[in-house]
């Protein structure tokens, strides 16, 4: 089990090109569990995991890791409790599948401490658990969109952080593998307490696979909290501008968006 370092946000704002994105914003990640969050498009989701992983520099207020300014922290200090999957990674040209996934381990390297039998665990590991062993020794660039993903996703579990931030990881994949990956997160959060925040679109997905659900809409949390309290028909008209019933999922139990088109009414 991880030590279940903390993060969190004090009066958030970021901006791109002077344009605020997210502003002024709060946020407390629940330490071991699994945090989706959700909105439409352009409403600051990928934008807030930047500013959460370090990758973006606050306009003003605080990424909070463990009570300290994550900006204040070594860079390698971090990136051994933090992990990141961004939204659209790039990888060096020509570079192995294997070689990638080993950059997953650089963080644990240090002047005195080389690459040892339990880096090579730890990739393998991942490699395995996202069902690309098979494709070690190929090229990135020679590999589907969903192939790649998949890579990725072995790269940020290579790594092995107490927190891992993912923005959009089920992007590329089909249905099959979707679950897959979402199942390998839920395993690694009930297996190793690694607290796992993820940027989702599929509303339904994140209902069911988040302890913890944080639902966007223009730069600001509307609401925080279980999917049970997070997901109801007014929440899904005022973030998505979408009407709809919400239903128990007959799987979990947990809330079901059955949206609402406009040819369609309650009994038809």
């Amino acid at each position: 089990m991880t030590d279940n370092h903390h993060l969190a946000a004090r009066e958030l704002t970021l901006s791109y090109d002077g344009r605020v994105v997210v502003d002024g914003l709060d946020l407390e990640v629940p330490p071991g569990t699994v945090t989706a969050i959700v909105g439409p498009n352009a409403c600051g989701k990928s934008t807030l995991l930047r500013g959460l992983s370090r990758l973006l520099a606050p306009a003003s207020g605080a990424v909070l890791l463990d009570g300290t300014d994550i900006h204040s922290l070594p860079t390698k200090q971090v990136a051994t409790m933090l992990g990141l999957l961004p939204q659209t990674p790039t990888a060096p040209d020509g570079i192995t599948v294997a070689d990638l996934v080993g950059r997953g381990r650089y963080p644990h390297q240090g002047w005195f401490r080389r690459w040892t039998a339990e880096d090579d665990e730890a990739v393998a590991s991942a490699m395995v658990s996202t069902g690309v062993a098979d494709l070690a020794a190929r090229a990135i660039d020679e590999l589907s969109g969903g192939q790649r993903q998949r890579v990725w996703i072995a790269m940020a579990l290579a790594q092995q952080t107490d927190i891992l931030l993912l923005d959009e990881p089920t992007t590329f994949l089909d249905i099959s593998h979707q679950i897959d990956v979402l199942d390998l997160l839920l395993d690694l959060n009930a297996e190793r307490g690694t607290t796992v925040v993820m940027v989702l679109h599929d509303l339904n997905l994140a209902a069911r696979y988040a302890d913890h659900l944080i639902a966007m809409r223009a730069g600001a949390i509307v609401a925080a909290g279980t999917p049970a309290e997070v997901v109801t028909a007014e929440l899904v008209r005022e973030v998505f501008g979408v009407d709809s019933v919400i239903a128990p999922d007959p799987v979990t139990g947990t809330p079901l968006v059955v949206p609402l088109g406009r040819h369609h009414t309650l009994g038809e």
